[in-house]
């Protein structure tokens, strides 16, 4: 995972305040229309992100996509919206909230499929601080960012964890299950 605090004039900084524009725009009932053409060319490439939301160094909302499916620049505004206002967790971002919020954007690399023949195998195979993981079976389906090795740093205890996200038992295990890692470049605002 590769984190940076983007200079005022950085494409990252650009990206960061299209977050935000995105946010305030909502916060007043409209929404932020975007000229893709007006961004870095890399993006207005399709592309897959997670806006992360905080307050006081406290989760506010969290929302992504986990494969590219329209330009990197929309992907970060309509993620932003939904992590301040649609994330199930939380309440609508009010106006009073706006000053203090943090905003941290991760971009995904595509995933790739995991290869294991058992739990152990794929926990041995788990990178902690690097990967980030989607495991599904059948409509179970979930995944964590590279920054919940922060909070989770024993691979048995990720995927125990990923696997309640995934609404499955923590001791569970079938030859059914897949997984795929994924590595993401991180631009924050203040530490996400």
């Amino acid at each position: 995972m590769t984190a940076s605090k983007p200079t005022d004039n950085s494409p990252q900084h650009v990206l960061l305040q299209t977050a935000r524009k995105a946010i305030y725009k909502k916060l007043n009932g409209q929404t932020l229309l975007l000229d893709i053409n007006e961004y870095d060319p890399a993006f207005r490439q399709a592309g897959a992100s997670f806006v992360t939301l905080k307050i006081n160094n406290q989760l506010r909302g969290c929302v992504g996509s986990l494969e590219p499916y329209r330009s990197l620049v929309e992907d970060v505004a309509r993620n932003a919206e939904a992590a301040a206002f649609e994330d199930s967790r939380f309440p609508p971002l009010t106006l009073a909230e706006w000053g203090d919020l943090q905003i941290g954007i991760s971009i995904l690399s595509p995933p790739e499929p995991m290869s294991f023949q058992s739990e152990e195998d794929l926990i041995r195979q788990l990178r902690p601080g690097v990967d980030g993981l989607v495991l599904q079976e059948n409509f179970h389906r979930g995944t964590f960012l590279p920054s919940v090795w922060q909070q989770l740093p024993e691979p048995r205890e990720f995927l125990r964890q990923l696997k309640r996200k995934a609404g499955l038992d923590p001791d569970y295990w079938s030859s059914a299950i897949q997984v795929q890692r994924y590595t993401t470049s991180t631009i924050a605002d203040e530490p996400v």
